[in-house]
């Protein structure tokens, strides 16, 4: 099946077809090392605050810089016999894909490859210095854009940079006087 153009996607299905061919294209033009055939693709519905997620099976021994021996690693009860990583999902959200621009959901596709690729060559992911280094080499964020509105906002008190957004009521919320930017050490303030 041929993925639509981006501008016709209106199913989950043209969603995931044309995001993989995407992330095909990326992994050929910017060199990047993964293997989709261990990739499944879903499309989320009920997220509300990501742009889309690499699901894995967390691996304890699993430390990103270094390689995973994969035909000694065990996860979820089983071992891998064939040295292939674990399979891994990349779970899309329609919600972000509806309010993003493309170069937007591109650069989100790009963070997550970023994902996947630190998962299948160290079994574990995260969005350290190694993370920022190859989000950079990719011309992605390293954390995704959002799309829906905080029900808070916390500002410093002093310059009213940013310093949270949050969805729900939190600890952070209920006590921000007891926490200082890290900008001005000044109260937050919460909106």
């Amino acid at each position: 099946m041929t993925a639509p153009a981006y501008d016709e996607i209106a199913t989950h299905e043209d969603l995931v077809g044309w995001s993989r061919d995407y992330c095909k294209d990326v992994r050929r033009e910017w060199l990047v090392d993964v293997r989709f055939d261990l990739v499944e693709w879903e499309v989320s519905t009920r997220a509300k605050r990501r742009a889309a997620a690499l699901k894995r099976p967390k691996i304890p021994e699993a430390e990103v810089g270094t390689p995973i021996d994969w035909e000694s690693t065990t996860a979820a009860g089983g071992r891998r016999a064939d040295g292939r990583p674990f399979p891994a999902t990349l779970s899309l959200t329609w919600d972000a894909f509806d309010a993003f621009d493309r170069e937007q959901w591109e650069s989100t596709l790009r963070h997550e490859l970023v994902h996947l690729e630190q998962y299948q060559h160290c079994g574990t992911t995260d969005h350290g210095s190694a993370f920022k280094a190859r989000a950079r080499e990719l011309d992605t964020e390293v954390h995704c854009e959002t799309f829906s509105d905080p029900k808070y906002v916390l500002r410093c008190a002093e310059c009213d940079a940013l310093v949270a957004r949050r969805y729900k009521d939190c600890k952070l919320v209920r006590r921000a006087e007891e926490y200082r930017s890290s900008c001005c050490q000044a109260a937050l303030a919460v909106e």
